[in-house]
Formats: structure tokens, sequence, C-alpha cells
């Protein structure tokens, strides 16, 4: 347990940041699943509409330092590679 006021507010601090990390984290796959939802459907136009929104959020959470910004490349470019598979 913190003693100092310093490590008390500290805590406070990473508990915030972790509970609004881990709602982006939840935000990101859900995201990510609806994508590959759309992809295996074989709907070219709302696959395209997923991904959008997944490279949107992609990007935010990269920005935010909660992904690696090559973690999002990676996951943007298999996407676009499996979009473009389809038609």
């Amino acid at each position: 347990m913190a003693n100092t006021k310093s490590a008390i507010k500290r805590n406070r601090q990473t508990a915030t940041r972790t509970e609004r990390n881990r709602a982006e984290k939840s935000r990101m796959k859900t995201v990510r699943k609806k994508t590959l939802a759309a992809i295996e459907s074989g709907n070219k136009q709302e696959a395209v509409k997923a991904s959008d929104k997944l490279a949107s959020v992609l990007d935010k959470a990269a920005k935010r330092n909660l992904i690696h910004p090559n973690k999002a490349a990676n996951i943007k470019s298999k996407t676009a590679k499996a979009i473009a598979a389809i038609g």
C-alpha cells in the first residue's frame, strides 16, 4: 500500500489509465472482429467500410502508445490484403 501522498496519487492515476486503456483495447478488438466477419461474409463494400473504421481505431491506439505503430500497420496491411482477395 502506498504511504506517501505522491504514491497514493500515482496509484489513482494508474487505475484511471489502466481502465481507459482496457476500454480502448477492447474497442479495438471488437472493431477488428467485425472487420474480419465482414471479410468472411464476402461483402466487399461492407468490408471496406469496416476496414476504414479499423484503420482509424488502430491509428489512434498507436498514437496513444497502446500498441506499437508497426503492429497497427501490420494489421491494416493484412486486412487490406484480405479485402483485395475478395474481388
